[in-house]
C-alpha cells in the first residue's frame, strides 16, 4: 500500500494577502530605535514654512485667488509643503533604506526562502514608506492646524491625499532604485526631487512661467500632488482634482509593476 505525502498547509500568516504584513512588522522591529531618525524628515518643509511662508509671506502679504477670495502666502504655500513631506518620506525609504538592503544587507535573498514572493517585498516596502509619508503628513497638518493655515474642514481629507502622494514616489522610487549600481547614484535621486521640489508649483503659482513650461510642470507629480492638497485645504473643491488624484494613481500603479517585475529578476538570479 502506497503512502501518499501530506500536502503542505500554509499558516494564515503567510497568505497572500497577509505576506506583505511581514515586511512592515520587520522595519518595525528594526526602526523601534531609530525613531530619532525618521522623525527628522519632518522638520525640513516645518523650516521651510516657518522661513519662507510666515518669514517671506510677511513681505509678500496676502495672495488674492481667481474667486476673488484673499489668502495668507503662508496658507498658499503650506499645503505644497505637506505635499513634498510626503514625497520625501516615501523617497529616502524607497530609495536609501532599499539600495542597502538589495546590495550589502542581502535581506530579501533570505525573505525569499519563505513564501513571500517578490511581489510581496514590493508591496510591502511601498507600504512602509507610505506609512512613513502619512507620519510626516499627519504631523505637517497639525502644524496648519496650529498656525491657523486650513481653510475648510476638507482638510482632514489631505492626509489620504497625502497618502496617494506616498504611493506615488514610494513606488516609483523603488523602481529607481533596482537600477541603481553605487552610492553616487543617489545623486541622481537629488537631482530629480529638488527641481520637483522648487518649479512644482510649491512657492508660486505657476502661470508666472511661459506656457511652454507651464506644460513641463502640469507633468510634475508634485504639481498634482499639491493642487490636490490645496484644494482640501482651501476648501476648493472641484472636479480637476479627480485628474490629480488619477494621475498620482496611475504612476504609483506603474511604479509598483516595473519595481515587482525588476525585483522579481534581481532576486531570482
Amino acid at each position: 500500500m502506497s503512502v501518499q505525502a501530506p500536502s503542505r498547509i500554509t499558516p494564515i500568516g503567510t497568505m497572500t494577502p497577509f505576506r506583505a504584513q511581514r515586511i512592515w512588522e520587520k522595519n518595525y522591529i528594526a526602526y523601534r530605535r531609530l525613531w530619532k531618525v525618521v522623525f527628522s524628515g519632518f522638520f525640513e518643509p516645518v523650516f521651510y514654512l516657518l522661513a519662507v511662508g510666515v518669514g517671506t509671506g510677511s513681505l509678500v502679504g496676502n495672495i488674492e485667488l481667481g474667486d476673488g477670495s484673499v489668502l495668507s502666502y503662508a496658507s498658499w504655500i503650506a499645503p505644497a509643503l505637506m505635499a513634498a513631506s510626503a514625497m520625501n518620506g516615501s523617497v529616502i525609504e524607497t530609495t536609501f533604506n532599499i539600495f542597502f538592503k538589495l546590495q550589502f544587507g542581502k535581506v530579501y535573498e533570505g525573505i525569499l526562502t519563505t513564501p513571500m514572493k517578490p511581489m510581496d517585498i514590493a508591496i510591502g516596502e511601498i507600504g512602509w514608506a507610505l506609512l512613513r509619508g502619512v507620519l510626516y503628513s499627519t504631523a505637517f497638518i497639525g502644524v496648519m492646524f496650529a498656525f491657523g493655515m486650513t481653510e475648510s474642514p476638507w482638510a482632514l481629507m489631505a492626509i489620504p491625499a497625502a497618502t496617494l502622494i506616498g504611493f506615488a514616489f514610494g513606488a516609483v522610487g523603488l523602481a529607481a532604485t533596482t537600477w541603481m549600481k553605487s552610492w553616487q547614484d543617489f545623486d541622481l535621486v537629488t537631482l530629480a526631487t529638488i527641481p520637483l521640489f522648487l518649479f512644482s508649483g510649491t512657492f508660486f503659482p505657476i502661470d508666472v512661467y511661459p506656457p511652454i513650461l507651464q506644460t513641463a510642470v502640469k507633468i510634475s507629480p508634485l504639481y498634482h500632488g499639491a493642487e490636490l492638497l490645496r484644494g482640501f485645504t482651501l476648501g476648493a473643491i472641484d472636479w480637476t482634482m479627480l485628474g490629480h488624484a488619477a494621475f498620482l494613481v496611475v504612476m504609483g500603479l506603474v511604479g509598483s509593476a516595473i519595481a515587482a517585475r525588476r525585483l522579481d529578476g534581481m532576486l531570482r538570479k
